[in-house]
């Protein structure tokens, strides 16, 4: 048995070059690589030859223990999250045949060339159970944050860049602030990126931050799977003795599930605060708005509107014969017609108050109006109601004028009605 002093040099790589993994000669600048050395799970991972940028997406530029690619955008990233000056070492989670491996990566630059030499080898799992755990904690905290890297306006550098969905580690790629953001811009939705360029703007900072201030805004961004999700973009600038000093912390916090929710939570009570508790339509305040809303629309391109308003007449006598819970399923059944016999037209319909209703129907003038206030009131007249049998309704109409107000627009609406109810009832009046 030999012992420790009798090993050569030799002996000692003649062993490594039996035992390692895999051994790769790759070049950026070529864009390509070469194994000079390959076993185990490397042989299904890698190929005898290929392209750099291959080699970058096999090894590192994926999902985190995964072996799912990155969205194409994102690949813009592999020559400069790619490229490694000097000795470098990772540790990478791959997953190969759906079995989950720690691999070691250590990197040689090859004196005089630009080659680098690529050792690889996989590490017994029970060995890196310590470390594994750890990492879990680690990453209940960082995983909340899908980016993170520091930046100095003064030297206009990045460092300590990570990216935890590709990898728990952090890196120092030679990319200037200038530069990244130029290439970062183009993953915000293009209506938000002169958002992102004015918040992120090196002048902006600089006069709206003071040392230890902290700014965050909301903003969608794609992901690497190219989905546009939500994010908090983070900037705060460090703390340090000299005022002079512009180092900055950017972060990005996946917030997409609670936006989401908020949104939907946000549709959801602005529905109820627009809706009439009983009939499901409109109520008077958000038919109020689409006046207003109309008025603004007619000002601005010229849009034609019409207000109609319909009330059921003699509904008193409803409520009286057949009672109040009858009534009510009357207004609900009427509320209901009308909804379906404005059909595809662009409506707004509501409940006015009562038994009165209000619909903003859009693109209406002369004839037309007159067409649609008579199917509203000729569906009504010829439907049998539950209960109460037949009813009838008088509609009352008027178009939007350049000049009007919502008053005198509601009023004059209102007077045609009363002027149908006038003519006996159940009929038509247009103003």
């Amino acid at each position: 048995m030999q012992n420790m002093d009798q090993i050569t040099f030799g002996q000692a790589l003649d062993y490594l070059g039996r035992s390692v993994g895999a051994l790769v000669i790759a070049d950026q600048n070529a864009d390509s690589y070469r194994t000079l050395v390959r076993r185990g799970i490397f042989q299904e991972l890698l190929g005898e030859s290929g392209t750099y940028k291959e080699l970058m997406q096999a090894l590192w530029f994926h999902f985190n223990k995964s072996d799912k690619g990155i969205t194409e955008d994102y690949q813009v990233f592999i020559p400069i999250f790619g490229s490694f000056t000097g000795k470098n070492s990772k540790r990478l989670n791959l997953l190969v045949n759906d079995t989950p491996h720690i691999v070691q990566m250590m990197i040689q630059p090859v004196e005089g060339t630009d080659f680098n030499l690529i050792l690889l080898d996989e590490l017994d799992a029970s060995n890196c159970e310590d470390d594994t755990d750890t990492l879990k904690k680690v990453n209940t905290i960082q995983n909340i944050y899908l980016y993170s890297m520091c930046f100095d306006l003064t030297h206009d550098t990045t460092s300590s860049i990570s990216l935890t969905e590709v990898s728990e580690d952090t890196m120092n790629p030679e990319i200037s602030y200038s530069a990244w953001r130029q290439m970062i811009v183009n993953m915000f939705l293009e209506k938000d990126r002169e958002k992102f360029l004015k918040k992120s703007d090196p002048d902006y900072l600089r006069t709206h931050f003071a040392p230890g201030h902290i700014e965050s805004f909301d903003i969608q961004m794609q992901n690497l799977d190219g989905v546009y999700i939500w994010v908090k973009l983070i900037f705060g600038r460090m703390d340090t003795t000299n005022e002079n000093d512009f180092r900055f912390v950017y972060m990005v916090q996946n917030i997409h599930d609670t936006t989401v929710s908020m949104q939907a939570a946000i549709r959801h009570y602005e529905e109820l605060a627009s809706r009439d508790p009983m009939t499901r339509i409109f109520n008077h305040g958000r038919i109020e708005t689409e006046l207003c809303n109309a008025i603004e629309a007619c000002r601005k391109d010229g849009t034609a509107a019409a207000l109609l308003i319909l009330d059921i007449d003699h509904f008193k006598s409803v409520n009286d014969r057949f009672g109040h819970a009858a009534g009510d399923r009357t207004l609900i059944r009427f509320a209901e017609i009308v909804q379906a016999a404005l059909g595809d037209r662009k409506a707004a319909f509501g409940r006015w108050g009562g038994e009165e209703f209000a619909a903003v129907v859009y693109g209406l003038e002369g004839d037309a109006l007159a067409e649609t206030a008579e199917l509203l009131r000729k569906c009504i007249a010829e439907t049998a109601f539950e209960t109460v049998g037949s009813i009838t309704c008088s509609v009352g109409g008027s178009g939007l004028l350049p000049k009007d107000t919502l008053e005198t627009w509601f009023d004059r609406a209102d007077r045609a009605l009363y002027a149908a109810k006038d003519a006996g009832r159940n009929c038509i009046c247009i103003r």
